[in-house]
């Protein structure tokens, strides 16, 4: 029968993917601060800082991707214009390592630009046994490079039944993103649909997301509006479209 070597834990800081997180993700042992990183202008170049909380070596490997969002989704690829420096770590038992993130792209920057930095752990042969599946801790850190006259994010809300699913729509018109929690569709009637307490996801500067509710999608009467936790503060905004 085969066991867990190690445990996986995916710290999403506001990724919208798909998330594992066993019970006893605590166990990790690779840690990395700080969960976001936000660039002010003329900034090119930042820090994390990643760190061994065990009692073994561990090894790193870091890179970056380009975060934009395509048809309401998140899409990630390569990045050639920003990068991780070094690309890979090794630590010893309660060893901090400084990783840079640099931005080789001389172009100036107007609305802001997002990308993930990547940070797995490598999985540790010594600690390999015959039947074992080792799993490795991924981090996934939002960074952001705003250039001096990113303006603010400014949402248009919609809403539409697809696939019998309730699909809250969000077009960012603004320069910078927005980070969305506790998203909630309520329409005339005072009937309310929640999209869960967590983290809904993040609206990129210039970007569509679409947010689906868990379940049904049930008839909503009447004007709905929109209401949620932000990384500005709380939201309350009315919805437009066929509900």
């Amino acid at each position: 029968m085969w066991r867990l070597t190690t445990f996986v834990r995916f710290i999403a800081a506001g990724l919208a993917a798909a998330t594992f997180v066993p019970a006893d993700a605590g166990a990790a042992s690779l840690q990395v601060a700080p969960v976001t990183v936000d660039i002010p202008p003329p900034g090119a170049a930042a820090a994390v800082t990643l760190r061994n909380t065990g009692s073994r070596p561990l090894s790193a490997q870091i890179r970056v991707v380009r975060w934009t969002q395509e048809g309401g989704a998140d899409r990630f690829t390569p990045a050639t214009e920003v990068v991780a420096s070094p690309p890979a770590a090794t630590m010893g038992p309660g060893q901090d390592y400084a990783v840079r993130i640099i931005r080789l792209d001389k172009t100036p920057i107007a609305s802001e630009t997002a990308y993930r930095l990547l940070v797995d752990e490598l999985p540790d042969p010594a600690a390999q046994t015959n039947g074992a599946v080792a799993l490795v801790v991924r981090y996934s850190i939002p960074v952001f490079f705003n250039g001096p006259d990113s303006a603010p994010p400014r949402l248009a809300w919609s809403v539409d039944r697809r696939g019998g699913k309730l699909t809250a729509v969000a077009r960012n018109e603004g320069g910078r993103r927005l980070r969305i929690a506790r998203l909630r569709v309520k329409d005339g009637a005072g009937r309310v649909v929640s999209f869960g307490d967590g983290l809904a996801g993040y609206v990129l500067a210039g970007a569509t997301m679409r947010f689906v509710a868990p379940g049904g999608a049930p008839s909503l009467g009447g004007r709905a509006s929109i209401s949620a936790e932000t990384d500005l503060g709380p939201l309350n905004a009315p919805a437009s479209g066929d509900h």
